[in-house]
């Protein structure tokens, strides 16, 4: 399970737990959402203990410095064990967009209310 030496980036961030699939971590390489000591990297780079990795995913950005190398997914509790988190908390619920929400039994939304609607976004995305 654990071994000293190195490891893929892409099954190093799955196998502690940042991403739900092994194609999600790569993909993530893929599109330049994971930098390997403020570097991006491909999916087969190689990490080894003392860096840190900087994954961004759902517009949150996680920091995690690489304490021992696992090359197949673990347990939540021995993944927490393998690395140690750097990454800044994350938004509170309440700065996320908030959504729009019609009664129920309201129907379908008009083409006024559409544009109302479109108003409101385009209005909290500016500030």
């Amino acid at each position: 399970m654990a071994d000293e030496g190195s490891v893929r980036v892409d099954v190093y961030i799955w196998s502690i737990r940042l991403v739900k699939t092994r194609s999600m971590a790569t993909a993530a390489c893929r599109g330049g959402h994971v930098r390997v000591n403020d570097e991006r990297v491909k999916p087969a780079a190689v990490v080894r203990p003392g860096d840190r990795i900087r994954v961004r995913l759902d517009g949150r950005e996680r920091v995690v410095e690489v304490r021992q190398i696992l090359r197949k997914r673990v347990g939540p509790p021995a993944a927490a064990l393998a690395y140690t988190d750097h990454s800044p908390p994350p938004p509170p619920r309440e700065a996320l967009v908030p959504v729009a929400r019609r009664d129920r039994g309201a129907g379908r939304p008009t083409k006024r209310d559409r544009r109302e609607l479109d108003r409101l976004r385009r209005d909290l995305e500016q500030g």
